[in-house]
């Protein structure tokens, strides 16, 4: 009888193993997802306030610019110079969302490095 119970445990042993290596390895794979999704929510909350930062001061530029235009052609062209800053602010605009668009679309994958450790485990269970 014990031939027997220490048979079973010994045609376990590599599938316990096996397995075990395999809890790691997910596991391993588990953290990286969270440190790289911590790392990417820190980049973009920094990203978002350096853009609104940079949005308000450009917008209090642009407003004490559009009153010094206003202002120095108040007597002679004030309708074309106002006319003409708002045609400015709107190409700007309009480029600003196109390559704000563009960045989104050419953005890489969010979890990246953690998709690679995958298929390399996929490739070495493949090929052991």
């Amino acid at each position: 009888m014990t031939t027997d119970t220490h048979s079973q445990r010994h045609e376990h042993g590599p599938l316990r193993r096996l397995l075990g290596s395999a809890s790691a390895m997910l596991q391993t794979r588990l953290e990286l997802i969270g440190i790289e999704l911590a790392e990417e929510k820190d980049r973009l909350i920094g990203v978002l306030f350096l853009g609104l930062a940079g949005m308000m001061f450009a917008m209090l530029a642009l407003i004490a610019l559009t009153a010094l235009v206003a202002i120095a052609f108040w007597d002679t062209y004030r309708w074309e110079a106002l006319a003409g800053l708002t045609i400015l602010y709107a190409i700007a605009a309009i480029f600003c969302g196109l390559k704000a668009r563009r960045g989104l679309h050419t953005a890489p994958l969010v979890f990246q490095a953690t998709l690679e450790e995958f298929e390399k485990d996929r490739d070495a269970l493949r090929n052991p």
